[in-house]
């Protein structure tokens, strides 16, 4: 059984008259195309999903027109083992929006391949519904952070807040500043690194940098301390494209240590003998800053680095050459 600190959000749905006498588990693919029809055959067999009062487990059930479908997107089977993911830390909440720390290891939202408790179910089930203008599996999310990234996220608890924090990271008013560790040292103190990226042609999941086409992108990186093979640098995204820090770093030679998705072709990339652990990739959003979507007022919000991070960086100083 789920954990009470692992909430079970519920999707309802209505049978259209188009999917009057189709199969259940086709009519909960077709209204919930976010979801694997494999992962919501899974559910209906499990008895998590009810149409009306009556619990319905078998998939080949005929729906009827109007029929008023509830899900329960439970963990599957094989994540239900271990504990819930990490919660969040609240650094400030009003009536409008939510500004977390987040922990590495929790995912900003659901979808197929994270169906553990995420970002926006503890937010839901501590601050109440969340505005879902991004879709149900998104409730209240903004703006995004890797799974493995910790820091700042804001949320939004109104439509209203939603579409202003929104407008704001569409117009590029929103600051941002993260710290990383790389392999290696910069060649400058500080430089732009502006290379458009584009999905990879041949793996999925991943972005790459791409001469034509593609979408602009830019971050300013500077080098705050320097270890010989290592570097501790300050990072400021001017855009905000998916795996923007990581794939930029990567690309000029100096991938971020613990990232086992983008890796650096040139230079080290493996830790040397001594070094602590490194579970995920060293990259944390220090600080945000936005004006608050219904006064106006400019706000800055700062997550301390985390344990881990400050683990490996206190080591480095420690072999410093």
């Amino acid at each position: 059984m789920s954990d009470a600190r692992d909430p079970v959000p519920e999707r309802r749905v209505v049978v259209p008259e188009t999917l009057a006498g189709v199969r259940l588990d086709k009519v909960l693919h077709a209204l919930l195309p976010d979801q694997s029809r494999s992962y919501l055959r899974e559910l209906v067999k499990r008895r998590f999903v009810r149409i009306g009062t009556r619990v319905e487990h078998r998939p080949r059930h005929l729906c009827q027109t109007g029929a008023e479908i509830v899900v329960r997107l439970a963990p599957r089977r094989s994540d239900e083992a271990g504990p819930p993911p990490p919660e969040f830390r609240v650094l400030h909440h009003d009536d409008a929006i939510l500004v977390i720390s987040k922990p590495a290891g929790l995912a900003a939202h659901r979808n197929e391949n994270e169906l553990r408790a995420t970002v926006a179910d503890y937010a839901q089930r501590d601050f109440g519904l969340l505005p879902s203008l991004q879709g149900m599996n998104r409730p209240g999310i903004v703006h995004r952070l890797d799974k493995d990234t910790s820091g700042v996220m804001v949320l939004a608890r109104t439509s209203e807040a939603f579409h202003g924090l929104r407008d704001q990271f569409a117009a590029r008013t929103v600051a941002k500043e993260y710290r990383a560790i790389v392999f290696g040292e910069l060649r400058f103190e500080s430089q732009w690194i502006e290379s458009s990226l584009d999905r990879h042609p041949v793996h999925t999941g991943r972005m790459t940098v791409v001469a034509e086409g593609g979408r602009e992108s830019a971050t300013f990186v500077e080098s705050l301390e320097r270890f010989g093979a290592f570097s501790f640098l300050r990072c400021v995204p001017k855009t905000g494209r998916t795996h923007q820090i990581r794939v930029h770093l990567t690309s000029i030679g100096h991938g971020i240590v613990g990232d086992r998705l983008y890796r650096s072709s040139r230079g080290r990339t493996v830790l040397p003998e001594g070094a602590p652990p490194v579970a995920r990739h060293l990259l944390h959003a220090l600080s945000l800053e936005i004006d608050h979507p219904t006064t106006g007022e400019r706000m800055r919000f700062e997550a301390p680095i985390p344990g881990d991070f400050e683990a490996f960086l206190a080591w480095l100083r420690g072999v410093r050459p």
